[in-house]
């Protein structure tokens, strides 16, 4: 089962790793900030669709941000 807050908590890891800012790529992937931000603090699953924007806004192929998030489930797991 996906964990949204684990979801969220590997997307907002990722983007401040990049020095980027909800603002940014919230602009960049097309959805609102607070859309954004609620993804972030696992309230909202993102869609397909908005999983990729998101990645893809971050420089990142969907692929490895969804295998960030497999090993940090993994890990919570254990």
């Amino acid at each position: 089962m996906l964990d949204a807050k684990i979801v969220g908590q590997v997307i907002q890891r990722v983007r401040e790793k990049n020095g980027m800012s909800q603002e940014l790529v919230s602009g960049l992937a097309g959805i609102g900030r607070t859309h954004l931000s609620a993804i972030e603090r696992g309230e909202r699953k993102p869609t397909l669709e908005t999983f990729y924007r998101i990645a893809l806004a971050m420089n990142l192929h969907p692929w490895k941000l969804m295998q960030l998030i497999e090993e940090e489930m993994e890990k919570a797991s254990l």
